[in-house]
This record gives structure tokens, sequence and C-alpha cells, in this order.
């Protein structure tokens, strides 16, 4: 009985967030204020925000921003198609194009051979890009799935300035 009650609090506790970040403008929130929100939220409940309308604005406001937090000079001579699969309710793809100094970003598979491609989760995806997880435990742990260029996904933090929390 005492773990029904705990997952109907965590249950909730993850409507009231859903209800809160749904209103919540998106576009006024900074990268560090958005990496203090997903630092504050369990893996459980980050899948259970990730859901319908909030979880589509929520990837389209994250892969919004990756051009505007791309750091040109320290991707200096890289051309690369960099494909995000994230896993969820239903899968999502979005790809990042880095060439001649600046990152273009897509959602769907393009027709370019990705160098990297990256598989996650909700949870584990809104980590890694708010800086509160640790791409290389990520990836030893398997929660991030990496195929292609290996060097590149270990210097994807250095291309994008990521919050630091």
């Amino acid at each position: 009985m005492q773990g029904q009650a705990s997952c109907d609090e965590e249950s909730a506790v993850a409507r009231d967030v859903r209800s809160l970040l749904a209103e919540l403008d998106f576009a006024s929130v900074t990268p560090e204020e958005f990496a203090r929100i997903v630092k504050g939220l369990s893996a459980r409940e980050i899948t259970g925000l990730a859901r319908g309308e909030l979880r589509e604005r929520v990837l389209g406001e994250v892969f919004g921003r990756m051009g505007r937090q791309f750091r040109p000079e320290a991707a200096a001579g890289l051309h690369a198609v960099i494909r995000w699969r994230i896993t969820g309710e239903r899968e999502a793809v979005w790809e990042t194009t880095l060439a001649d100094g600046v990152c273009t970003v897509r959602e769907g598979a393009g027709t370019a051979e990705p160098r990297l491609t990256l598989t996650m989760g909700d949870a584990e995806f809104l980590r890694l890009v708010s800086g509160n997880g640790n791409p290389v435990t990520m990836v030893l742990t398997r929660k991030v799935k990496v195929s292609g260029d290996l060097g590149l996904a270990a210097n994807m933090n250095r291309y994008f300035d990521i919050p630091k929390v």
C-alpha cells in the first residue's frame, strides 16, 4: 500500500510540474534556469512530463537554442552531421550540422550520412544538454548510445556553451 501511495504522490508531483511547465514561456528561460529546472526533476518525473505537446515544445526550444549556444571558435574546420535520436513516447530525430563555423539544426533525418549518432531517452537528453549529466558516465552506463565518430562525441561539450550546474 505504501508503494502505491508513493507512486500516486510522484504522479501528483509530475502533474503539478507538467502544469507549471505547460504555462512556462521557454523562450524567456535562460539556459542556466533551464538547467536548474532539469536538476530538480527525477528521471521518472521527466519521463512523465515528456509527452505530447509539452515534449515537442521542450525539444523544439532545446534544439532551437543549439545554434545560439554553438562555439564556432572551438569548431574551426569541423564538418559534421550529428543525429540525435531521442526515444520516449515516440522517437524524435533531430540533426545538427556543424560546418564552416556555423551550427544549423533541423528536425528529422536528412539524406547526409551522420558522422555521429547519439541515442538516448528523454531524461538522459535533458540531463545531457542542460549540463546535469556527465557525458562519459552516461555513455559508459549505456544511458547514451554512441555510433560513429567517438572522438567527435568526446569533444561535444567543447562545441556548445552548456551551463555548469
